[in-house]
C-alpha cells in the first residue's frame, strides 16, 4: 500500500514560529516594547490547564510575554468582566485570550462580546466573525481555521474549484472555517449532529475535515481514495488521545491526512502567535 503524506502540524509550526521569533527579535533590537498575551483560565479543567500552559510556553519561546490568570471555578461573570476590562486597556496587551469552556455560572457570549475586537487574537468577536463573512484582511481569523489554512497552503494542497466537506458547525472551527474555505474558491458542506447519512456526504469530499471530537467518528467506508483528511478532534479513547479519525485504516486511502496529535494542535497555537503578533504591529504602527 502507498503511504500518505503526512501533513506535520509540529514541522509547519516550528518554521512559522522561527520567522515570527526572528521578527519579534528585529523589534526588540529598534528598543521597542515586547508583544504582550494575556491568557486567562476559570477553573480546574485538566485539559485547559494543559491548553494554556502549551500556549504560554510557545509565546515564551517566540518573545511573546504572557499574563497569565488563573481564577477560581466559582469566579462570576461580572468578576471575569472587570478583569478583560483592565485589560482591553493595558498598552502592554496586545491580545486577550480567554480558555474555553467556562464554568456554567458564567455567560461565555457577554465575555467573548467584551473583549475589545482589537485585541481578541482567538478571533470569536462578532466583529471578528463579521470581517470574516465581509472577507476583509483586517480582523482576526479564528486559531483553528488559520492553522488549517497554513498547513494546507505549505503543502501546496489547492482548494479552489475543490469539494470540501467539513463535519462539525461549531463557531470555533466549523463555521470560521466554511467562511475561510469560500474565501480560497472551495465548494463547501457543512455536516453536523443533525446530518442524515453523513457518510453519503464525505464519500464527495476531496477534503475532508472533521471537528466533532468523537472519537473515530470517520471510518475507512467513509473516505473517497485520494481525499486530503484534516483531523481536528482530539479526544481519548481506551487511555491514547485520538482523532476524529480512524487514522490507521483511513490513511491508506488518503492523499494526505493529519495525524493526532501533531497535526492541527500545533497549528491552533501558531495562529495564536500570528494573530498576537498581527495586533502588536498595530499597536506600534510596524
Amino acid at each position: 500500500m502507498k503511504e500518505p503524506l503526512i501533513l506535520d502540524g509540529r514541522k509547519v509550526s516550528e518554521e512559522i514560529r522561527s520567522k515570527i521569533k526572528e521578527k519579534i527579535d528585529s523589534y526588540k533590537e529598534r528598543g521597542l516594547r515586547d508583544p504582550g498575551l494575556a491568557v486567562i483560565l476559570v477553573g480546574e479543567d485538566p485539559a485547559s490547564k494543559i491548553y494554556v500552559n502549551n500556549k504560554v510556553k510557545a509565546c515564551a519561546k517566540v518573545g511573546i510575554k504572557s499574563f497569565k490568570f488563573e481564577l477560581p471555578q466559582n469566579t462570576t461573570t461580572q468578576e471575569l468582566l472587570d478583569l478583560i476590562s483592565d485589560l482591553n486597556t493595558d498598552p502592554e496587551v496586545d491580545g486577550i485570550l480567554v480558555q474555553l469552556p467556562l464554568p456554567p455560572q458564567i455567560d461565555q457570549q457577554e465575555i467573548i462580546n467584551a473583549i475589545n475586537p482589537s485585541k481578541d487574537v482567538d478571533g470569536f468577536h462578532p466583529q471578528n466573525m463579521g470581517k470574516l463573512v465581509a472577507r476583509t484582511e483586517d480582523g482576526f481569523i479564528p486559531c483553528t481555521p488559520l492553522g488549517i489554512d497554513l498547513l494546507l497552503q505549505h503543502y501546496s494542497i489547492n482548494l479552489k474549484g475543490k469539494d470540501v466537506v467539513i463535519v462539525g458547525e461549531g463557531f470555533i472551527v466549523g463555521r470560521p472555517l466554511t467562511l475561510l474555505m469560500l474565501w480560497r474558491g472551495a465548494t463547501v458542506t457543512v455536516c453536523h449532529i443533525h446530518t442524515r447519512d453523513l457518510k453519503r456526504f464525505t464519500l464527495q469530499a476531496e477534503i475532508l475535515i472533521s471537528a466533532t471530537g468523537v472519537p473515530h467518528l470517520i471510518k475507512e467506508d467513509m473516505v473517497k481514495e485520494g481525499a486530503v483528511v484534516i483531523d481536528v478532534g482530539i479526544s481519548k479513547k481506551d487511555g491514547k488521545i485520538v482523532g476524529d479519525v480512524d487514522f490507521e485504516k483511513v490513511k491508506y486511502k488518503a492523499k494526505a491526512i493529519t495525524p493526532v496529535p501533531g497535526g492541527v494542535g500545533p497549528m491552533t497555537v501558531t495562529g495564536l502567535l500570528l494573530n498576537t503578533l498581527k495586533s502588536y504591529e498595530r499597536r506600534e504602527r510596524l
